[in-house]
């Protein structure tokens, strides 16, 4: 097997952590990466005796052909599994290009997370990550962590929110920064129920924190 061949024999061998860049094969089934993902951490850590070895990964890129159920079961699995770090290239995917060509910004996330969960430096190392809403009227406030001072809408006025008043139908939405918090309207809704961000395969999303990283996509429906 491809763990025997090639995972098996770097055992002898101390880690610091691990980097890994894959799950494209697995989009259709996102539902079972959110198990399959988690297993495969706990094992390798079983592997080298190391239950907090870190483990860093980086969130599929957008591309037409990844749907944004993946990207979700990446971010839950990270909220689930402890001594992880998801980096968010929202900003860098090529629709065309499973593999996006500009590599350095990446690498530069990637070395933030280890500098904070490898190495434990005090450090912001991701973007916002979506935590709860309310609603209040026809608003839905958004709460989130890893807000590193501020919300940003990158390059503008902020997209890529949709609402729902029936949790079916979404239209597009009109989102504001308020403070640590996105409000998030549409005067076709005048009683929402859910909130999506960046739902789509290729998102076309700005909301930012000030150490410039990405929020990843999300919704507030979700199973």
């Amino acid at each position: 097997t491809l763990y025997n061949a090639m995972i098996a024999p770097l055992q002898p061998f101390a880690l610091a952590g691990v980097i890994w860049y894959q799950g494209e094969s697995n989009a259709r089934r996102a539902q079972e990466y959110q198990t399959l993902f988690p297993a495969l951490i706990h094992c390798w850590r079983a592997a080298w005796n190391r239950p907090e070895l870190p483990f860093l990964f980086v969130q599929i890129a957008p591309h037409h052909s990844q749907p944004p159920e993946i990207r979700e079961a990446q971010l839950l699995s990270w909220k689930k599994v402890p001594h992880t770090a998801m980096v968010v290239i929202t900003d860098y995917g090529d629709a065309g290009n499973i593999h996006p060509k500009q590599k350095e910004p990446v690498g530069a996330r990637l070395a933030l997370a280890a500098r904070a969960i490898a190495y434990g430096e005090n450090i912001e190392y991701s973007g916002p990550v979506y935590e709860s809403f309310k609603v209040d009227g026809h608003n839905v406030i958004l709460s989130f962590s890893h807000v590193d001072g501020g919300l940003v809408a990158k390059g503008g006025a902020l997209k890529g929110f949709t609402i729902s008043g029936d949790g079916t139908n979404f239209v597009p939405a009109v989102a504001q920064i308020v403070g640590e918090t996105v409000v998030v309207s549409s005067p076709e809704v005048a009683k929402p129920v859910a909130v999506r961000y960046g739902w789509a395969n290729v998102p076309d999303v700005n909301l930012f924190n000030k150490a410039d990283l990405p929020a990843s996509p999300f919704r507030t429906d979700a199973p």
